[in-house]
């Protein structure tokens, strides 16, 4: 590692293509986890009513199965296979029945390098630049889960959470008490609006998974990253959300996911935090 922060030249480009493979694969889970965890739920359904057990094959695995087009079916060969490259020698189709490959490809798989690559040159390559790695993966992950899906499913932010707690105890990013009521804080705070908007309106104004995803970015943002994380995530929310809704001719009670806020207002505060914070304080007149 040291290496590597010595010879950037030979650095930069490794993250690079590092972060096309982990945008490969990020893909992958984004598409197959959700009709993992549906297939999964329905069994465990059948199970809990007693009810006779209809036999439905399992999606395929996230790991163990390899590419296939999703039209024909075909199995990707490895030239086929390669990261944003195939994508873009193929013109965005398929090899061999020629139909559209979805531009969600190349487009995670550029963003988690980008996404790499920041967090290599802001933190090195040490543990402290490994940890933001993953973290990036994790959010990329759950982004496209939730914008797909409108779900932040418990296997992603809870081992995101307890990543960002074990840090802590090492004192990685931060000491371990602010990452503990970091943790604490971000859960509790989206879970009160929830709780009063259903007293309220007798509605759930929100999913579950956002409250573990705040909880989440608290572990790793600290108690000090939270309230930036609310504010951030809901100016971009409301501005973004707005203009989806006006483009698309839908009125105000149609549900928009926020776990992409939250990922992205987190990331730039995990990322920038301080600057951030000094710059709105002196904009502000407050320092």
């Amino acid at each position: 590692m040291a290496f590597l922060d010595q010879h950037p030249v030979l650095g930069y480009p490794a993250a690079a293509g590092l972060g096309l493979l982990l945008g490969s694969f990020l893909n992958v889970v984004i598409l197959r986890l959700p009709k993992r965890l549906e297939w999964q739920w329905k069994r465990d359904a059948h199970e809990v009513l007693e009810q006779e057990d209809i036999y439905e094959p399992p999606p395929p695995g996230i790991v163990v199965e390899p590419s296939h087009c999703p039209h024909c079916k075909h199995k990707l060969s490895w030239y086929e296979n390669i990261p944003l490259f195939s994508w873009v020698i193929q013109g965005g189709k398929c090899r061999h029945c020629k139909a559209p490959i979805s531009i969600q490809y190349p487009l995670v798989e550029l963003l988690t390098a980008v996404l790499v690559l920041a967090s290599v040159w802001q933190f090195g390559f040490g543990w402290q630049g490994f940890g933001a790695i993953v973290l990036s993966c994790f959010l990329v992950a759950l982004s496209g889960i939730d914008m797909r899906t409108q779900l932040l499913p418990d296997q992603l932010t809870l081992p995101l959470m307890w990543l960002g707690l074990i840090g802590a105890v090492d004192n990685l990013y931060m000491p371990a008490k602010p990452a503990l009521l970091g943790a604490l804080v971000g859960y509790l705070s989206l879970w009160s609006v929830w709780w009063i908007f259903k007293q309220l309106t007798g509605k759930e104004g929100m999913g579950h998974g956002d409250f573990k995803l705040l909880a989440a970015l608290g572990a790793w943002c600290g108690l000090k990253g939270v309230l930036p994380i609310i504010l951030l995530s809901s100016v971009v929310g409301a501005v973004v959300g707005s203009i989806w809704l006006y483009s698309r001719g839908r009125d105000r009670a149609t549900p928009i996911p926020f776990g992409p806020y939250l990922a992205i207002a987190g990331w730039l505060v995990f990322m920038w935090g301080e600057p951030l914070i000094d710059g709105y304080l002196r904009y502000a007149g407050l320092r």
